[in-house]
């Protein structure tokens, strides 16, 4: 990764460039950093603003990994299934619906379709940061507090590119940390601007799949069900919101849930006594794919408040 920092560097005209501004929002480890709620709010505020933009993303796990660029949504309706759209484009898609979301290994051609057939007026790229082929207008880094300064590089830690890359961003977006201690992590990685991310869940909502049932209140047990990069900190957030947690049932980032899965956890369903399973939105749109559930299942959105409130949106609003 230094030696490809180094030649872009030397050779800028050798990047790929769109029409319009393009920000990438990435991270410096794998997973788990709190990436796609700050990718959402970009997207929401910009369609706030008046604009148009398109989420590109490389759309990892497809299970239909199809050539060339697959419109995922289109800024008014969704127009892909889960298998050729992959999970995390599936959430953003509904979470931002005047958004477009184009999925593509190829970012130019993912973009350059967006700004002449979908009339898009500036680009998010979605994981970007190790995407040097493609220039970028705005690097924002996503991270927890002491992850990038204490980790380690793949195979001995989980950092995707040594600690010293993390200059290459203007703005630092730190999750689940206050302004200050925002700016001190911005300070020991040489970024001139930063603010913390803030996360709370939002109140539950059922799952189109789900049997009709009341909605749970506070007194109700529930079984936390996550195939996330970090589900404990999931687990953590539902205790924290006074959450009755009966019962927990983790599997991995991306896991394509199945009829046996179901039955699963149906069956840690009984056991617990849990009244109904809370997951993840990104839980939520794979589950989704499997039809009628035995069991009350509900998603929990991430609400993301930044501090310094706008320090994210008045960078974003520079380089537009």
């Amino acid at each position: 990764m230094r030696v490809r920092r180094r030649w872009v560097g030397q050779h800028p005209g050798r990047r790929q460039r769109l029409a319009r501004p393009v920000i990438s929002v990435g991270n410096l480890s794998m997973g788990g950093t709190g990436k796609s709620p700050v990718v959402a709010a970009i997207a929401q505020w910009l369609v706030a603003q008046g604009h148009r933009p398109a989420i590109l993303s490389r759309g990892y796990g497809r299970a239909d990994a199809a050539d060339g660029v697959v419109v995922v949504a289109d800024g008014t309706r969704i127009l892909a299934g889960l298998d050729r759209s992959g999970d995390e484009p599936l959430m953003l898609a509904r979470q931002v619906p005047g958004a477009v979301v184009c999925v593509s290994p190829d970012r130019h051609l993912a973009g350059t379709l967006a700004e002449r057939r979908l009339g898009c007026t500036v680009h998010i790229l979605d994981d970007g940061f190790q995407h040097l082929q493609l220039a970028r207008d705005l690097d924002v880094l996503v991270t927890t507090m002491g992850e990038i300064g204490q980790g380690r590089v793949i195979p001995m830690g989980r950092l995707r590119e040594p600690m010293d890359a993390a200059a290459h961003a203007q703005v630092l977006v730190v999750t689940d940390a206050t302004a200050g201690a925002a700016s001190a992590e911005a300070w020991a990685l040489g970024i001139s601007q930063s603010c913390g991310a803030i996360r709370r869940l939002g109140d539950p909502v059922p799952v189109a799949s789900t049997p009709d049932s009341r909605l749970p209140t506070l007194d109700s047990p529930i079984l936390a069900v996550a195939g996330i990069a970090n589900p404990a900190r999931f687990t953590g957030a539902l205790r924290e919101a006074d959450w009755r947690v009966a019962d927990t049932l983790t599997f991995a980032d991306h896991h394509r849930y199945t009829s046996s899965d179901v039955e699963r956890i149906g069956s840690k369903f009984q056991q617990s006594g849990a009244d109904a399973v809370f997951t993840t939105d990104k839980d939520a749109v794979r589950f989704e794919a499997l039809g009628a559930l035995p069991f009350p299942l509900y998603r929990l959105p991430l609400v993301v408040t930044f501090d310094p409130a706008d320090t994210l949106f008045a960078s974003v609003r520079a380089i537009l």
